[in-house]
């Protein structure tokens, strides 16, 4: 599994962006996707994810009512939309998979794309 993602970039507090991870090889219902992030001397933590055959959602608590995971499966690609963007969400986020049931650990993932970085200016 191939995993692509982007959206990143400059946003002020207040704001708004929508990151996009597309995947592509040997994909499968049952996947879990979800994003992760990683600030500047911060360890990765996760952000949110998504069951790829239910749609069941789970989020971290400082992103609850403000991010909003979802999948397209026509585009078999994954978008995070963020809105009333804080500079604390300043991080390079990561988008993952896994098979089989969520968990929040970035140890517990086997597929990752490559970062794309939001800041966040105040």
């Amino acid at each position: 599994v191939q995993l692509q993602a982007s959206g990143g970039g400059l946003v002020q507090a207040g704001g708004s962006l929508r990151l996009s991870c597309a995947a592509s090889g040997r994909t499968s219902s049952n996947y879990v996707m979800a994003w992760f992030r990683q600030a500047p001397g911060k360890e990765r933590e996760f952000v949110s994810a998504i069951y790829w055959s239910t749609s069941s959602t789970a989020y971290t608590d400082s992103v609850k009512g403000r991010f909003t995971i979802s999948r397209d499966s026509a585009e078999n690609t994954v978008y995070l939309q963020m809105n009333s963007l804080k500079p604390e969400d300043t991080a390079v986020y990561y988008c993952a998979a896994r098979r089989g049931r969520f968990y929040s650990s970035d140890q517990l993932y086997d597929y990752w794309g490559q970062g794309t970085l939001v800041t966040v200016s105040s």
